[in-house]
């Protein structure tokens, strides 16, 4: 990506720095937090809507006046995985905050690699570990060539727990993918969910220093739990999809009206995390 301040990947050992710390005027106390913004399913495809809605939301992060320690987009980057949509995702997603993104249903892995990653070609699964002053970032493909739904291969599986192993008990790990590993009462997108979830929820037990699972795909924000971690859904910046509750009838109610919107994940020193979701137009 062009501009010394757009990056979209890192070496693994690089370290950010940009902590906030929030003084509570009552009690005098610092407290450090982890704030990561989250967005997913962008669905690039060459438009000009398309490009302007997802502009809109890296214009808001960018003229935000604290640095977060990350932009996190969680797949669904391209809307048909073509190398050209990989080209606007580049020029769209620039930002002065470190921005990491792993592919979803709708990309390619290929070009994905070889556009975002500036990686050379191959179609292995794209799994990164990203690794801040202060956590520990582990992004998975739950990607299955050619379908809809999701799973965690044995080869991501594999690297997820090696990264878990290796990484220090006391920093605090984020782990995301594109799939939602459970249903979410969201109508259609739940028949195209990650399946094989026990085998990912016993991992996660096993290890307490994950704090979070950070997913996309549903096109609506959404809060739950999983492996009795906070289960977080970005919204969908391409569109929003409508709840069984909201419409009558069957099958895909998809808003393309409403605004695009982020969630802010912030992290504090008791291991807690507070989820804000904000709409950026």
């Amino acid at each position: 990506m062009p501009g010394s301040a757009t990056r979209i990947t890192v070496p693994y050992s690089a370290m950010w720095w940009g902590i906030a710390c929030v003084t509570d005027p009552t009690i005098g106390r610092t407290e450090h937090v982890v704030v990561i913004a989250h967005l997913s399913d962008t669905h690039l495809d060459g438009s000009r809507h398309r490009f302007d809605r997802v502009k809109a939301v890296m214009d808001y992060l960018n003229a935000l006046p604290y640095d977060l320690d990350a932009v996190l987009v969680t797949g669904d980057v391209a809307d048909h995985g073509l190398t050209e949509e990989y080209e606007q995702a580049r020029d769209v997603l620039t930002s002065r905050h470190p921005l990491l993104a792993c592919p979803g249903n709708h990309d390619a892995r290929s070009p994905f690699r070889e556009v975002l990653l500036k990686e050379p070609a191959g179609d292995a699964p794209v799994n990164q570990a990203y690794r801040t002053a202060s956590a520990m970032f582990a992004l998975c493909d739950s990607s299955i060539p050619g379908q809809d739904d999701g799973r965690l291969s044995d080869e991501t599986h594999a690297w997820l727990t090696a990264q878990l192993e290796i990484t220090p008990s006391e920093v605090p790990v984020f782990v995301a993918f594109h799939h939602p590993p459970l249903p979410l009462q969201a109508g259609p997108i739940d028949a195209i969910r990650l399946s094989g979830e026990d085998r990912l929820a016993e991992l996660v037990t096993r290890h307490r220093n994950v704090v979070a699972v950070l997913c996309g795909h549903a096109h609506s924000p959404a809060a739950t739990t999983f492996a009795d971690r906070p289960l977080l859904v970005a919204p969908g910046i391409v569109s929003t999809l409508r709840m069984p509750w909201e419409y009558v009838g069957a099958g895909w109610h998809i808003d393309y009206e409403l605004p695009p919107a982020v969630a802010f994940h912030a992290l504090d020193d008791l291991g807690r995390v507070t989820t804000h979701y904000r709409l950026t137009v």
